[in-house]
């Protein structure tokens, strides 16, 4: 099983919380409101880089975060591994960290939590509205 398949098979196993109470009222969301929804959200796209070079993975970092934004999504995810092969920093964390500060329209990004990947994989928020 994939990675992707994985992470669908565990949001389909946890109930989702409720955010508000029958009493509570509605109101428009702002800026924080939307920052907890993107982090919250699961990635609507996810690429695994393992196996690649340092240029293969610049390329298809490229390619994928073009296409994403072109599709309208919001969050994804990079999947690069912990780097326990390598005697510093693993080098696909490395490129990806590196993309993500070229890319005009990649915004925050953090790591995932330990049960989607830990230091393993990133998730990025882009930008919309920019190319």
């Amino acid at each position: 099983m994939d990675f992707a398949k994985i992470l669908d098979e565990w949001d389909r196993r946890t109930p989702q919380k409720q955010n508000f109470r029958k009493d509570e009222e509605v109101h428009e969301p702002n800026k924080n409101d939307e920052r907890r929804r993107l982090h919250a959200k699961k990635p609507d796209a996810f690429i695994d880089l393992h196996g690649l070079t340092r240029e293969e993975a610049w390329d298809s970092l490229d390619e994928f975060f073009k296409r994403s934004l072109s599709l309208g999504h919001e969050k994804i995810m990079i999947i690069h591994g912990k780097g326990n092969h390598s005697k510093n920093e693993g080098v696909l964390k490395e490129v990806s960290r590196s993309y993500i500060e070229h890319c005009s329209f990649a915004g925050a990004s953090g790591h995932s939590t330990a049960s989607r990947g830990g230091s393993g994989a990133t998730w990025v928020l882009l930008k919309t509205g920019k190319t």
